[in-house]
C-alpha cells in the first residue's frame, strides 16, 4: 500500500452538498471547484485552502480524505 501524496483525494463539502476536490498528480496539485473547473496550484496554495476549513475557521462543512489504491 502506498501512503505517498498522489494516493489521496481531498473532498471539502459544504452545507448545500457542493463539493470541491484536492489530488495531485504527476505534474502538481489539482483543485475541481464545485462548478467542476479545473486549477493548478501549489502545494502551500492547498494548504491555504485547506487549513482554515480543518481549523473550524469556515463553518458548516465536512472533510473527507479518501485513499486510492495504487
Amino acid at each position: 500500500m502506498r501512503l505517498t501524496n498522489d494516493s489521496y483525494v481531498i473532498s471539502i463539502t459544504s452545507k448545500g452538498g457542493k463539493t470541491e476536490r484536492y489530488f495531485r498528480d504527476e505534474a502538481g496539485w489539482l483543485k475541481v471547484s464545485m462548478r467542476g473547473r479545473t486549477f493548478r496550484m501549489t502545494a502551500e496554495q492547498m494548504l491555504n485552502h485547506l487549513l482554515p476549513a480543518v481549523a473550524g475557521v469556515k463553518p458548516n462543512i465536512t472533510i473527507k480524505v479518501e485513499h486510492r489504491p495504487s
